[in-house]
């Protein structure tokens, strides 16, 4: 093995450990007869010079699998004391099973081999907790002893975990980052050597998704695998994230003791309120005032710090100016506190040193193993009967139901709160994230997926953290449970939140709704007109829907409203009368949900209009019981003067409060409608087929980036978020994107670029008539005149003409000799490069008229086969690539497959910032792109790529 010092015997390490030799850089001296290795003073290695710069983007934030954090970074030479303190803390076990024998102390020579790396052939992370070292994970790289100068692709790879963090996956999160570093330096196998009585990491290997080769040989298991991520590592990574960030959250939500840091005496404070809220909801543990001053406040013991608190607290409220923050950072920190909800301001919202402020407190909880809620944050509420959690600034929260609520603002968030009570709607939990400068709705939208007390999801956003995770964490939780959302800000983010904010386009947020299946609603009213038909009524199987009412004018509004939304009528409105008893309505109702036939509903709107001195409230009681008949299809009520769920509409739980089966009523018509066509359009997704990630044939990616490479573009793993560095942006000459168009199977018809008359009619010959004869220079392409076109050219004389009057109209002498693709529609196919994803895919069909429209569709990257199928359909104009009045229909599979090529291309070359496929003339015989123009540059940031990380 590589660098082995001649006295050195195999060693090992683990989680609780794995063997691997010297090239590991676990290697040690072998101990003296009879005992251990002699203790001499460590190499002052943290004078010395300091070693290559690691790659920063490798160090991260991570949610082990208990919910707490802990920071991942690459070792350095100054982690001398801290590994040597790791290393005294580990029991006799893990060190037999780390090193295969007794190893108490660890030599000078081999301390300076520990943490003096390269980050490429060597490379080592420590997960740390504060300022101790609580786990190491390392690899070295293998060279083939008959190869020397070959380049290395192996690494035997090693981690310890110490005793008492053992158990909270931190050798899996370890073996995700060495394994990511290895591929980024160009490794593609890990080896290791485990005890085989070490089952424990024996199951993260064999847990990691990856497919492992075992060896037996003297209780020893040798293990090799390939590293490139396969889909089930993938699955099992993901997994495991969702489970730690749910934890993460839970660990708020489901506190068993809470502190109230700044619980004032003065009932104008905000300490006071909170505090108030906590005791007014009945939490179901301990609440502790935090207050110097007080003995008591609202008749509980006080304490002058949190440290004083003789118990364990879990959550800790701060409610004191931004100025004390720190005393109050160092004393939850002492305490073990696990999650902080920060209601204070004056930190990113005020600007100027709050920014500093607000990093710093999370770069200190975080550093901790602590969430951070906020700043600036309403609060969290749980609304369980077995936690009655109310920690925010809301003196009154909405009964309990299955509804999750995230909301961004905390100005809002008692106005969100008091109109959810108001409509009665049920709440699980809400949570109020104010600055959002650690918890997120991505978080959130992790807890949700597996809360068994949550059915529909609300979020109120006004910008983004990480857009990317945010479309994957959605598309998988509202193929199973409803998310709704209003994004605010379409035009301008608030100034206080750009700091922390992705700017992200409107067409950007509208096709990351769509592709995830995310409900977008533009107003916080229509936020909960949605969701009250979520909560409590059935998905509609179709868009058909049946119309029954006292008042033959609100019926036409209701139709009227139908055909806007685009939904059907199930055969003609039913009109009872102003004089039907409770009866007859009743009756009514009934016969459109038994329906079959052309007046078979998927849906139902009911309108009422109490006659005078005619109480509407058995009409509503027996609405209410027809309409949880059985017949399993949702009911839209529009009983004038009834907004929400009153109580006639509701079927109570045994607490009283709304229950699944009451029926929503609306103030209008229209909004019923609106409400109905939106949870229609949603059931329809979640019908659809979930569609594949694949990879189309005739890809080679390597290619691709020995292309890139040559064309003088480099990706810098240490670039700026927003994609900016040294290197400019380059358009590429028409051979050199012809070139990279076809590493991903993307063919351009032959085309000819020529000076002078002579080589035109030459280049003609050459390709073969019919041929066309465009202009060269941006300012002629893409015209819809077609000024600089001359197309279906049969001959040399016409070739001639041509050219004069190109020549004639440009100026110039040199044109693009191109053969004639068959004919057919004219489409545009573009990436544009977003900050926040990286890449967006935009089609349609090339008019001015589309351009004035704007009719073009877009999906987010990556794409999947159902992705690229919407994205062909989804245009206004797309009736035109399907036989309109006649026409030849395209094919619409050869677009399919060409807009999953540009997808991949994309997706796996970051250094493209922008493409554009103008024209792709679309026909029977398939999809020929004519032109292109490919622009690349340093690549965005992007944070949902490799290993989990908190982003």
């Amino acid at each position: 093995m590589p660098d082995r010092a001649p006295d050195r015997a195999d060693q090992t390490t683990t989680d609780t450990g794995t063997r691997s030799g010297s090239s590991t850089g676990t290697a040690t001296v072998d101990p003296p007869a009879g005992g251990a290795p002699e203790a001499t003073a460590p190499v002052p290695l943290g004078e010395a010079a300091p070693g290559p710069a690691y790659p920063r983007h490798w160090e991260a934030d991570i949610v082990a699998s208990d919910g707490r954090i802990v920071h991942l970074r690459p070792i350095q030479p100054s982690d001398a004391d801290a590994l040597l303190a790791f290393h005294q803390l580990l029991s006799d076990r893990t060190r037999y099973l780390r090193y295969f024998g007794p190893y108490p102390r660890i030599p000078p020579r081999d301390l300076e081999r520990f943490v003096t790396v390269d980050h490429h052939k060597r490379v080592a992370f420590i997960a740390l907790l504060g300022d101790e070292i609580i786990a190491v994970g390392r690899y070295e790289g293998l060279s083939d002893p008959d190869r020397p100068d070959a380049p290395v692709t192996s690494a035997e790879v090693a981690f310890v975990v110490r005793d008492d963090h053992q158990g909270r996956g931190l050798g899996s999160i370890l073996l995700e980052h060495l394994a990511a570093a290895a591929r980024e330096n160009g490794l593609d196998r890990f080896e290791a050597e485990v005890l085989v009585e070490n089952h424990a990491m024996v199951r993260v290997f064999r847990e990691a998704g990856y497919q492992v080769r075992r060896a037996f040989a003297e209780g020893v298991l040798h293990l090799e695998f390939d590293i490139d991520p396969t889909e089930r590592s993938l699955a099992v990574r993901d997994s495991r994230e969702q489970a730690a960030e749910a934890r993460s959250v839970a660990n708020v939500l489901n506190p068993t003791s809470v502190a109230v840091i700044g619980a004032s005496t003065d009932p104008s404070k905000i300490g006071h309120a909170v505090l108030s809220n906590l005791l007014r909801a009945n939490f179901t543990g301990p609440v502790y005032p935090v207050n110097p001053d007080a003995r008591s406040v609202r008749g509980v013991r006080a304490y002058a710090s949190v440290t004083d608190i003789p118990d364990p607290v879990d959550l800790a409220v701060v409610a004191i100016p931004a100025a004390g923050i720190d005393e109050v950072m160092d004393s939850c920190l002492e305490k073990g506190v696990k999650a902080l909800v920060v209601v204070s301001s004056g930190f990113a919202d005020a600007g100027g040193h709050g920014v500093s402020a607000e990093r710093k407190l999370v770069a200190e909880a975080r550093a901790h193993g602590m969430r951070v809620i906020g700043p600036n944050a309403l609060g969290v509420a749980n609304l369980a009967d077995e936690v009655r959690l109310n920690a925010s600034l809301a003196p009154d929260l909405p009964p309990r139901g299955r509804v999750g609520f995230f909301s961004q603002s905390g100005a809002l968030g008692t106005a969100i709160l008091a109109t959810a009570k108001s409509r009665g709607l049920g709440l699980s939990t809400f949570v109020s994230a104010g600055n959002r400068a650690d918890v997120s709705g991505n978080d959130l939208l992790q807890f949700w997926q597996t809360d068994p007390a949550t059915d529909v999801v609300l979020l109120y956003l006004e910008t983004f953290g990480n857009p990317r995770k945010f479309g994957r964490l959605a598309r998988r939780l509202a193929r199973t449970k409803p998310v709704v959302a209003v994004k605010s800000g379409r035009h301008a983010a608030p100034e206080r939140l750009r700091e922390s904010a992705v700017p992200i386009d409107d067409a950007s947020v509208r096709a990351l709704f769509e592709q995830s299946g995310v409900i977008r609603v533009e107003t916080i009213a229509q936020l909960f007109d949605t969701a009250l038909l979520l909560a409590y009524q059935p998905l509609p199987k179709g868009r058909r829907v049946a119309v029954v009412g006292n008042s033959t004018a609100l019926n036409v509004l209701v139709t009227d409203a139908l055909r806007d939304e685009g939904m059907e009528t199930a055969g003609d409105p039913v009109d009872v009368g102003a004089a039907a008893s409770p009866d007859e309505f009743a009756a009514a109702v009934g016969r459109a949900l038994e329906a079959d036939g052309a007046a078979e509903a998927d849906s139902i709107v009911v309108v009422f209009v109490p006659p005078i001195a005619t109480p509407g409230a058995e009409y509503a009681r027996v609405l209410r019981e027809t309409a949880n008949s059985g017949a399993d299809k949702p009911v839209a009520a529009v009983f004038l003067a009834m907004e929400g769920v009153p109580d006639e509409l509701a079927v109570p739980l045994p607490d009283g409060t709304p229950g699944p089966g009451s029926v929503p009523s609306y103030a209008s018509p229209e909004r019923a409608v609106q409400a109905l066509s939106r949870v229609a359009r949603y059931a329809a997704w979640r019908e659809m087929p979930v569609g594949e990630f694949v990879e189309p044939d005739g890809i080679d990616v390597d290619r691709a980036r020995a292309v890139i490479e040559r064309f003088g573009v480099h990706t810098d793993p240490d670039r700026t978020a927003d994609g900016a560095g040294d290197a400019a942006t380059r358009t590429l000459t028409d051979d050199e994107a012809v070139e990279l168009l076809g590493c991903f199977g993307i063919p351009v018809t032959v085309f000819r670029r020529v000076r002078g008359s002579q080589a035109a009619e030459a280049a003609a010959e050459e390709l073969g008539y019919p041929i066309a004869l465009k202009a060269v220079g941006d300012r002629w392409r893409h015209r819809t005149d077609l000024v600089g076109v001359r197309l279906d050219l049969g001959s040399a004389a016409a070739v001639r003409r041509a050219f004069a009057d190109l020549e004639r109209v440009t100026g110039k002498d040199e044109v693009y000799v191109q053969r004639m693709a068959p004919k057919g529609t004219s489409c545009v196919l573009e990436v544009a490069e977003d900050p926040s994803f990286g890449s967006l895919l935009s089609f349609g069909i090339s008019g001015m008229a589309t351009q004035l429209l704007d009719d073009r569709a877009f999906r987010v990257v990556p794409l999947s086969t159902e992705d690229a199928a919407e994205l062909i359909r989804a245009p206004r104009a797309a009736p035109l690539l399907t036989g309109y009045r006649g026409s030849e229909p395209a094919d619409l599979a050869a677009l399919e497959d060409l807009a999953l090529r540009v997808g991949a291309m994309a997706e796996a070359l970051p250094e493209l910032r922008s493409l554009a496929l103008d024209p792709v003339l679309a026909s029977t015989e398939g999809a020929f792109v004519t032109g292109a123009r490919v622009v690349l540059g340093p690549p965005p940031t992007r944070d949902d790529h490799g290993p989990r990380r908190l982003g």
